[in-house]
């Protein structure tokens, strides 16, 4: 079955960075587009950064553009999230997710789920 696992997390000082990976396995990785997204307390889920199936094409939000990076390792069917500058409003628990389509900002697009890490930010 298909298992998307993320690590990586934890507890970080503003202006911290932190890197973030997510180990996929039981699907053909090379084939799908990847994306980062995250879920502070009481908030819904929201797009953070997506890759395409290729790493030719990356698009972030708005919140962290300039400040975190997506790429993957296709040969260790990896993504990663590096994440600089980080403030506060940072904090969340981050979920990678992949999808056969191309690069996408909503949820519904994506198939499969890992369980999430958590981002702690402290000022």
């Amino acid at each position: 079955q298909v298992q998307l696992v993320e690590s990586g997390g934890g507890l970080v000082q503003a202006g911290g960075s932190l890197r973030l990976s997510c180990a996929a396995s039981g699907l053909t990785f090379s084939s799908y587009s990847m994306g980062w997204f995250r879920q502070a307390p009481g908030k819904e889920r929201e797009f953070v950064a997506a890759i395409n199936w290729s790493g030719s094409s990356t698009y972030y939000a708005d919140s962290v553009k300039g400040r975190f990076t997506i790429s993957r390792e296709d040969a260790k069917n990896t993504v990663y999230l590096q994440m600089n500058s980080l403030k506060p409003e940072d904090t969340a628990v981050y979920y990678c997710a992949a999808n056969l389509i191309t690069i996408a900002t909503m949820t519904s697009a994506y198939r499969y789920w890992g369980q999430g890490t958590q981002v702690t930010v402290s000022s």
